[in-house]
């Protein structure tokens, strides 16, 4: 039986990302894929831009980035994911402590989670943003610690991933994809590599 997307087949797909959550989730829509990972990408943005802009902003950037070595039958998916709160991007804990500050601020509230994500071949380029708004319950500091300790999120946006410990015991409820909180809105992908494609 052949694939739904079978137009892909004509492309090599590239991940642009380490990230072992997007490996996952790419897997799992059953196309073929490999990582390329391109070193020292400028990921700043302007001062002014609005928070829900940024994420699709970046992805673009890395597009770019890519764009300069990229082969005609490469298709290459970047990604970046953001957590808002307050009208705050809250980026990647730089240690424990920062780790700690942006839990203590998730905790009790909503936030937001935004992955910008864009496709790029040689003859087009698609970008576009999901949203997923993330209620937390309220977090004790021996839970926040708990979880730093163990888990070491210095990796991931806003210092939690949600397929972890603290997705159990923080995350009240969420209105949008759970995907995309991990970090690619693996729906909206497929949608959008349907219609490209």
């Amino acid at each position: 039986m052949e694939h739904p997307l079978k137009n892909i087949e004509g492309y090599n797909v590239i991940l642009a990302s380490n990230s072992p959550r997007r490996k996952e989730l790419l897997g799992q829509l059953g196309i073929s894929f490999t990582t390329r990972v391109l070193n020292d990408i400028d990921e700043s943005f302007p001062a002014d831009m609005p928070a829900d802009n940024v994420a699709e902003y970046i992805s673009k950037k890395k597009a770019d980035a890519y764009r300069q070595c990229m082969a005609d039958n490469e298709l290459i998916i970047t990604a970046d994911t953001i957590v808002v709160s307050n009208n705050k991007i809250l980026g990647k804990p730089v240690d424990a402590d920062d780790a700690h500050k942006m839990l203590r601020e998730l905790s009790g509230h909503a936030h937001q989670v935004i992955t910008g994500v864009t496709i790029t071949t040689t003859q087009f380029s698609k970008s576009f943003s999901s949203v997923t708004d993330v209620n937390f319950a309220e977090l004790s500091d021996e839970e926040i610690d708990y979880y730093i300790e163990n888990y070491k999120p210095f990796d991931k946006a806003g210092a939690y991933g949600i397929q972890e410990w603290i997705g159990c015991v923080a995350v009240s409820g969420m209105v949008g994809s759970y995907y995309n909180v991990m970090g690619l809105p693996i729906f909206k992908l497929y949608q959008e590599l349907k219609e490209i494609l």
